[in-house]
């Protein structure tokens, strides 16, 4: 029985963290009007530039720094780019520029980035931690902390 609740809150923990995404949608769309089909690539490149960055031996502050400043410069290039051109069009136009904004961002990042596997050390050990009688992983318990405190932080600013 105790597994069956193992798996009930892991999957919660994942359950929050794809709140996370759900919010991004919806912070876009509340910021734009446009429901961004790329933010799933653009979280992708962030990620992958964040990852890369840190493998060359950039400090963990400084790539943090170095890959907002690249996504805050891919934002405004999209905008300017593919978003304002396409400003007074329907819901439709704008779900496919979108789209293929997602797959040319892709594209983009494994051109860049190669298609290798990459691995990034936290510093969090993922311990398990008995909680309860059951096993939760530390990892995602930190990770959901950030997420509710992201979450609350949204919802009192939105």
């Amino acid at each position: 029985m105790s597994y069956f609740f193992e798996t009930l809150v892991s999957g919660l923990f994942a359950g929050v963290m794809y709140s996370l995404v759900a919010i991004g949608f919806v912070l876009i769309y509340k910021a734009s009007g446009v429901f961004n089909f790329a933010q799933g690539a653009m979280l992708l490149f962030s990620a992958l530039t964040f990852v890369t960055l840190t493998e060359k031996g950039m400090p963990f502050a400084l790539a943090f720094i170095v890959t907002s400043l690249v996504m805050v410069v891919m934002a405004i290039l999209i905008e300017w780019l593919v978003l304002r051109p396409l400003r007074n069009r329907d819901a439709l136009t704008l779900f496919m520029a979108t789209l293929g904004l997602s797959y040319v961002i892709e594209g983009f990042a494994q051109l860049l980035m190669g298609m290798d596997v990459h691995m990034l050390d936290l510093g969090i050990a993922d311990v398990a931690v008995q909680v309860g009688g059951i096993y939760v992983s530390q990892f995602d318990i930190i990770a959901s902390l950030i997420a509710l405190t992201l979450i609350a932080t949204l919802a009192i600013a939105f």
